[in-house]
């Protein structure tokens, strides 16, 4: 019989040989099979194969250098190897390749701490702790090249957290945009399931595509005949709302607005005739008529039209009917022009230089947040104009706090960014006074038009405010710069230019003379030519003798406060309620004069209020659509558009700002470091045609739906 020990010292010599010998042979094994591995990488459906290690993003289609891997890290947005981040590439898609990159990782650190727990085990002089290690922790070949990771068993949930878990994966499952748990919708529907208890089964798609659809629409259809009532007393408003591109496609929404809300009426597809004046008169003469030409009071339509021959059809065939310009399209391109002054934009530059800097920098980020309270830096605002002013604001507030950010020590003794080029030109700027007393001018000289853009913006009747609140912004203006004639001459001549040749309109002179906030305001002089407007007005509304056979009795009443008008409750309110709702309650003592006050005050001034999912009615105007998908959108895109509009007015609040977006735009210029930004960033539609969709739809289509899903599905 053989020696025990030389046994098991010739056993042990042995197996670890054919060890060491299989893994030699499963070497090349591995090798191919990781290369196999990348070729089937599921991130190849995001990117192009070129010669040699080259990928190209199919979002951006930038070129990448390293492969499949560099590809990973350049769609997850992540700052990590030097990679650009994509500006393109989805939300859902970004998710993704972060759980694919920390699921790799994971496995990484599962691998070396195995490898670790193997070096300090098997130690010399201890034959049977080696065998036992053998026998039981050493891992196999195909376990070192493929480790296995044990799957985490979750805790077990109560039922608040088993309902979330269900409601996250919904979310999670069907791409669904966070934000929609804000909705008021979100809860009511969760509330109305929890009443039915358990074994609830939801309508089917056949069910909420037919019956629930068409009783939804039926619904909608009776609120707006009910406000229709009214138009009798106030009137409404149309509102033309356009989009187009330069690929000759041009989409109009028509809306009607009134004092109770607004509603959605249709989308028109005139690419054909857009710029056709017959056919544009065709098209309005169709949905005046749809209205009833005595309920409309006025048309707004932006620059997008062929605006004056429109407006010259409109002007002779409907005798009562004005025809406005948009006050917000004024207002923003008025910010614009300020924004293109030399001063100025230089400033905006070098305050998106300290943007860019933080937000394209995680640790710099999380650093910013801590010295700022969780506040953002930027905002983003409705236009790229009115967000580059509103960051201004904000970074103006911010000021102290920056200084004292790239002052301390968490960043002089940071390595990673500490001693960047880029970080050192955002010291120079912050440290700079000249480029602090710009920021402050900036604000000061934007302020007072954002401030008239949100009261116009905001969805309810402001025709009676326009005239008084850009005379105090232009006001403003020259008491700002009472001591440098140069620069205020400036920035009113740009104001007085947009104003002239764009925003002025009888029916805000009229609006003005009647509101009684405005007339009986002592420090408030009417020019000539306001009375003039006013004047017109009356003629046009007041065709015919008879009408305004007492009218100038009427108008010394209500100039002179005399009889209703002068009552201690008509006097107390006149600063207090709607002017349209004053007239209405103390107006009786000028009948006639009550009436066209009523009409002009309740109109809106603009048609910038409301949002835009351009996408959604390219698809309803899609020709490769048939009969019954084209009905079945339009009557979702209608139920939709309408939803939204009445939760705008039931969630009206004095934080909510109307020109101001809840979250941040990261693929703005105030946050891509892209030399060539993309002119479907911003929601600005009041720039030249846009090469695609606005920021609403952007985010709403390719965040929510993913950019080949079709809406609906549909």
């Amino acid at each position: 019989m053989k020696n025990p020990k030389k046994s098991a010292a010739s056993v042990f010599l042995s197996v670890e040989k054919d060890q060491s010998l299989s893994l030699c042979k499963l070497t090349y094994s591995a090798e191919e099979k990781r290369r196999m591995v990348r070729e089937k990488d599921v991130c190849w459906e995001y990117a192009e194969k070129l010669d040699g290690n080259k990928v190209r993003c199919k979002f951006c289609q930038r070129v990448l250098n390293g492969g499949i891997s560099r590809l990973k890290h350049h769609l997850s947005r992540l700052p990590s190897k030097g990679v650009n981040p994509c500006s393109k590439v989805r939300d859902d898609v970004t998710d993704r390749v972060r759980t694919i990159i920390a699921s790799k990782e994971e496995v990484k650190e599962t691998s070396s701490g195995k490898k670790q727990k193997l070096v300090e085990v098997k130690s010399p002089g201890n034959v049977s702790a080696s065998k036992a290690l053998m026998s039981f922790d050493t891992p196999t070949p195909i376990q070192k090249v493929f480790p296995n990771v044990t799957p985490m068993v979750p805790p077990p949930l109560n039922n608040q957290e088993n309902a979330e878990r269900n409601i996250a994966l919904f979310f999670f499952e069907n791409k669904l945009d966070f934000s929609i748990a804000r909705s008021s919708s979100y809860q009511l529907m969760i509330d109305a399931i929890a009443k039915c208890g358990p074994g609830f089964i939801g309508p089917s798609a056949e069910t909420l595509k037919t019956t629930w659809l068409e009783r939804v629409k039926s619904e909608m259809s009776l609120q707006s005949k009910d406000i229709e009532k009214e138009w009798s007393t106030t009137g409404c408003t149309i509102i033309a709302d356009t989009w187009t591109d330069n690929k000759s496609r041009a989409l109009i929404n028509f809306l009607v607005s009134s004092p109770s809300r607004t509603f959605f009426h249709k989308s028109v597809d005139a690419s054909a005739y857009f710029k056709n004046t017959k056919c544009l008169a065709d098209l309005f003469d169709s949905v005046i008529q749809d209205f009833g030409p005595e309920n409309v009071v006025q048309i707004i339509m932006d620059s997008s039209f062929n605006y004056t021959g429109v407006a010259n059809h409109i002007l002779q065939n409907y005798a009562t009917i004005f025809v406005s310009p948009c006050a917000s399209q004024c207002l923003n391109l008025i910010l614009e022009e300020f924004s293109k002054v030399d001063w100025v934009n230089r400033c905006i530059l070098q305050a998106q230089t300290i943007s860019k800097f933080i937000y394209n920098n995680a640790s710099m980020l999380d650093l910013m947040k801590k010295f700022t309270g969780s506040q953002e830096l930027i905002r983003t605002g409705i236009t790229k104009s009115v967000s580059n002013f509103l960051s201004l604001q904000s970074m103006l507030k911010q000021r102290s706090r920056l200084k004292h950010m790239f002052n301390s020590p968490e960043y002089c003794t940071n390595s990673s960014y500490g001693n960047k080029t880029q970080s050192i030109s955002c010291i120079s700027i912050v440290e700079d006074n000249d480029f602090w007393r710009a920021v402050e001018e900036s604000v000061a000289i934007s302020e007072p038009f954002l401030k008239v853009l949100r009261e116009v913006s905001g969805g309810k009747p402001s025709v009676g405010f326009i005239y008084e609140l850009m005379t105090r912004a232009k006001e403003s203006i020259r008491t700002y710069y009472i001591m440098d004639e140069n620069k205020c001459k400036t920035f009113l001549d740009i104001v007085d230019r947009k104003w002239r040749d764009q925003l002025h309109s009888p029916l805000h002179a009229a609006a003005a003379f009647l509101n009684p906030g405005i007339q009986y305001n002592p420090e408030i002089k009417f020019l000539t030519s306001i009375k003039e407007d006013f004047f017109k007005v009356l003629e046009k509304l007041l065709p015919m003798p008879e009408m305004r056979r007492d009218i100038t009795s009427q108008i010394f009443t209500f100039t002179k406060a005399t009889g209703m008008f002068g009552c201690s409750l008509a006097m107390e309110a006149r600063d207090v309620v709607s002017p349209g709702l004053w007239w209405e309650q103390y107006g009786d003592s000028a009948p006639v004069l009550q009436r066209v006050a009523i009409r002009i005050l309740s109109q809106v001034c603009s048609s910038f209020t409301f949002e835009r999912h351009w996408s959604a009615f390219q698809q309803i105007h899609s020709e490769k659509r048939n009969k019954i998908d084209r009905e079945t959108l339009n009557d979702l895109v209608y139920i939709n558009y309408n939803l939204k509009l009445a939760r705008q007015t039931r969630t009206k609040t004095l934080e909510a700002d109307p020109i101001q977006f809840d979250d941040i735009d990261m693929t703005s210029e105030w946050v891509e470091e892209s030399d060539n930004p993309s002119p479907t960033q911003w929601l600005d539609r009041f720039g030249s045609a846009l090469d695609g969709s606005d920021l609403n739809t952007r985010q709403f289509n390719a965040a929510i739906f993913g950019s080949n899903d079709h809406i609906f599905g549909l």
